[in-house]
This record gives structure tokens, sequence and C-alpha cells, in this order.
């Protein structure tokens, strides 16, 4: 028999949408002592003795039976969610008015009078404590003390007395404060309520008593067989779970001579096969209204550029940067906008980012600094001649390191070329600076953080104020320093792709989209036209009679007198 015990008492979480009223628990409670064991060894022994003629066993049958035979020794019982059950204790303590001291001990007074005019109560052994109940409140606050004997500490005192609101008196879930969402002076009643998440939660406890025969009603002799917890989010923890490998064991009595046995078994109705349709045709119901009400929200007129104009839009990260001489590193970066690209008036096109130390993973020393940006920028081609290839803006940047003494030292010059394409890009940018010959340079440099300089940092690729074929850097020194990474996502609006995608038509480049400026459109389209009449031609060619496309026989001449 022991070997049969399940002694995982351990808590099971289960997730349900249904509601949970609808829950059913079957509990089978039965006494397996050493006294119903003898009994029955003892009937099976006389009643083989009473086959042989050897004695009278009236007695001994009298007794046996009398001994594992007794109506308390098992009961079996279905609980319902916070279903009251009484136990023995509570029927004598409710049967008198004058023990009353609340609207709920008044409802349990009439519930017990009820009770006993039609009979008595359904259960012997098994009853149950639910939510409301005093003894619910009392265990949370024995749960908060964890050593016996130890006295509790404030917060446990404050846990303790913080009683968890009940669901149906929770008026709005999920809720975000729509403004404050950050209290910088909270005060002790706010620290009090808000340091934990506060879940409402609703508990009940299924007992069992397991007195002496007659002797029913006693709290020492009450046990707990398993306690549910239900939160607001269907989650429902049961401990001990549902049995799947055999019994739980109890033992009780004065000397715990008395061994008792219980299983929990999950016996609550199963969705008709008609419900569950009806309940799948509800939620797709629900969920249809609920994407109608967030397309209303939205809208259908999205924002568009106007006609012939390129809408560009890039969120950025400027993750990290390695492989520089000194730390405490930042980024300072602009953007250039070619010709015919413009921005709005209060689109910033700088920035810089925060100090970052680095970290030293392997051979390199690493700093990361994790800074968003974005960029949003138009293109309007004006000229239709121009032979000109479009550029695209371009992301300058510099990296610079500051020292103890708050003094700044240039660590390197770099630039990026916005991708002509969409989507996401990782890029990593090297960088130079420039250097000045001499040992007194790089002195300067380490104690007092000066470095030389570009007076315009867009010399880092080309000048916009450069109007010449050929830029000549000859005898401009510079060294290689490290790297910065990017990452770049890039959209691209225009009604050009709009109109592109309902005609089905192939264009060469973003670019071309935008009204057929180039002349390379203007081929293109030609060379289609050109293709699609051969081919319709060659398709009227093959559909034509045979004798109609023999051009090889001699035409016969007819003379007239």
């Amino acid at each position: 028999m022991a070997e049969g015990w399940n002694s995982d008492t351990g808590e099971a979480v289960y997730r349900s949408r249904d509601p949970v009223k609808n829950l059913q628990i079957r509990v089978r409670l039965q006494r397996v002592t050493s006294v119903t064991v003898f009994s029955q060894q003892l009937r099976e022994q006389a009643s083989a003795q009473q086959e042989r003629g050897m004695i009278e066993l009236s007695t001994f049958s009298t007794q046996a039976g009398s001994a594992g035979g007794h109506h308390d020794d098992k009961e079996e019982l279905t609980v319902g969610w916070q279903e009251k059950l009484y136990s023995q204790f509570e029927m004598d303590l409710f049967r008198s008015e004058s023990s009353c001291q609340s609207p709920l001990d008044r409802q349990y007074h009439a519930e017990v009078l009820a009770l006993e005019r039609a009979g008595g109560r359904p259960n012997r052994r098994i009853f149950t404590y639910t939510d409301y109940d005093r003894y619910t409140n009392l265990q949370e606050h024995n749960e908060s003390v964890l050593v016996p004997g130890q006295q509790p500490s404030s917060l446990a005192e404050r846990m303790a007395s913080v009683r968890r609101r009940r669901q149906e008196r929770r008026a709005v879930e999920g809720s975000l404060p729509k403004s404050r969402l950050i209290t910088w002076e909270p005060s002790e009643e706010f620290v009090k309520n808000n340091h934990v998440i506060n879940t409402p939660v609703q508990t009940m406890h299924i007992m069992g008593d397991l007195g002496p025969y007659g002797m029913l009603g006693h709290k020492d002799n009450e046990v707990m067989l398993c306690t549910v917890r239900v939160d607001s989010n269907g989650v429902i923890t049961v401990q001990p779970d549902f049995n799947n490998k055999g019994p739980y064991r109890l033992q009780a009595g004065l000397l715990r001579q008395e061994l008792w046995q219980y299983t929990l078994e999950d016996v609550s109705k199963s969705i008709s096969p008609e419900e569950q349709e009806r309940e799948q045709r509800m939620y797709k119901d629900l969920y249809m209204r609920h994407k109608d009400y967030l397309n209303r929200l939205v809208g259908q007129d999205f924002e568009m550029p106007p006609p012939g104009m390129l809408r560009l839009l890039v969120n950025g990260e400027i993750v990290s940067a390695k492989g520089y001489e000194y730390d405490n590193l930042y980024v300072h970066f602009f953007f250039e906008l070619p010709e015919n690209w413009t921005s709005l008036s209060s689109q910033s096109l700088s920035g810089v980012t925060q100090t970052c130390s680095t970290r030293s993973e392997g051979r390199e020393n690493i700093a990361y600094f994790s800074y968003p940006f974005s960029f949003e920028a138009y293109f309007r081609k004006e000229d239709e001649t121009e032979d000109s290839v479009p550029q695209w803006p371009v992301l300058y940047f510099e990296v610079l390191s500051l020292g103890f003494w708050q003094r700044y030292r240039t660590e390197g010059y770099g630039y990026l070329v916005i991708p002509p394409t969409p989507g996401c890009h990782n890029l990593t940018c090297s960088t130079w600076r420039p250097v000045q010959p001499g040992t007194v340079a790089e002195l300067r440099r380490f104690f007092i953080g000066g470095a030389p300089e570009l007076e315009d940092i867009s010399y880092a690729r080309v000048p916009g104020t450069f109007k010449g074929d050929r830029l000549s850097r000859f005898g401009f020194r510079s060294e290689t320093t490290g790297s910065v990474t990017f990452t770049l996502h890039c959209i691209q609006q225009a009604r050009a792709f709009i109109d592109a995608s309902a005609l089905k038509k192939r264009r060469q480049s973003v670019l071309d989209q935008l009204g057929g400026f180039s002349k390379q459109s203007t081929t293109n389209n030609v060379l289609e036209a050109f293709l699609r009449a051969q081919r319709r031609m060659q398709e009227a060619r093959e559909s034509l009679p045979s004798d109609l496309l023999n051009t090889t026989a001699p035409p016969t001449s007819e003379t007239t007198a």
C-alpha cells in the first residue's frame, strides 16, 4: 500500500478562458488504518474457519462489522467553485443567533437553520472555506511568517494587511494612467499599495474533519485537503494537483496512528459541440467588431506625399563603437541634404549621443551606445533634362572622447550614405582622424586633449562647397582609428508606388517611379512597348492560314482575248 502513495503535494497551474463557476472537483476521503486492516483479516480467517465448522463467529462478525464497515470511513463529494459546505463546528456555531457578528454570519445562520429543517447537511467530513470566510484571511496572514517563532518584518506586516480585492469589485482591468506615468515623489501610502503587483485573487479551501466517530466538530481535527486560487487572468492554481499517480496520505489521531487517503479529480462538464460552435461564432463576431473598431480609429486615409515626390523615413540606431584609443566616447552626427532634397522646418538634422565607457571583449574595447534617432526628408526632381544621377542624403559623424579635465579629443571622422533601398540595414563605417607631426602634438593630445580638427566635417567625403572637377588631398596626413556600427530602418513612400502596383509596371529604380524624369525611364518604356507589339504580331502571324503564308508559289497569269 505504501508504494502507491502520491508524495508530490506541490501546486499545479492551469489557464482557462471558461468561467470559473464551471469548475467541479470530486473529492474521495477514506480511512485506511490498522484497525480496518485487522478487521478485514479477522473476518477472512473467521469465514474460513466457519466453513470447517470449528467455531461460532457471531460475536466476531458483529465486532468486525462495527470496526470496518462504519459509514464515516469513506465519503465522496463533488464540490463546485465557492460552494459553501458547512462543517459540524460551523453547524454548532451558527445555530445560535447570538454568535453572529456580521452580515455574513447572519446569512450563514439562516442557511444552517434551513439545512436543519431540510434534514441536515449533505456532507459529513468534507467541508469548504470560501473566499469570504475568516479562515481564508487568517491563512493568508499566517503565510507571511516563514519561520515559526520569528517576528514578521515591516514589509510582511504590510503585505498581510493588504487584502486582495475581489474580482467582481474590480471596475477596470489592465488600464494604465493617461498622465503622470512616473511619480517622482511617492508617498508612504503610495509605496505600500504599489510596490508589488496586486492582482485580484479568489481563494477556496477544501477541508476534511478527521476526528473519531461521534466526535466531529473539533478544530484540532481539521486538515486542509486542497487549496484553489483563481486570479483575474484566468490562471487557476491547485495545491495539491489532481491525482494521476495515486492517492494522497494523511495521518491523524493523538499518536498519528490513524491513516487516511484522499483523491482529487476534475469532473468539470465538457462543453458540447453545439455550445462550442456557438462560442466560436461569438468569439469570431467579437474579433471582427474589435477589428472594425481599430480600423475606425486608424482610418482609411493615409497621409500621402504630393504627386511626383518621394518621402524617406529613417529610424536608425547608433549601436556601438570600437577600436578607439581612449575611453568615454560620444558621437556627434548630422545629415546633409543634397540638391532636390528638403525636410520639415521642425526636423532636427543633428544630434549627440551620451558619453559611454568602453568594455573589453577579447582584444577590442567596445562602447555600446544604443542611441536611437529618426530622420525624414522629401525628394522632388525639378529639372527633367538634367543628366546627373540623383544623390541620397549623407550622414556625417564625428567620434570624440572626454578626458579627466572635461576636455574632448577627436577620435575619428566618418560618413554614411543612406541606402537607396528600403528595409533594415546593418552598416559598419571605419573612421580616420587628422594627425600633426611631432611629439608635442601627441603630448598635448594625451594631457590636455588638444588635437587637430576639421573645420568642415563634410571634408570626410566631398565638401558640399566644392565646385571643381577633382578634389586633391595631397599632403593631408591622417591615421585610421576605429569603426562605428549603425542600424538603419528605411521606409520609402510615394504615390507612384501605388500606381505602379495597380498597373503592374516594371521600374528600374526608386527614382524612376516618380514620373519618368530620366532618359533611362523613357528608353525602357519604349523598349517594353516594342516588345509587346512584336509579341502581338507574332501571335497574329501564327493564327493565319498556311496558304496565305506560302509566298514561294509562282503567280498564275491570265490572258483575256
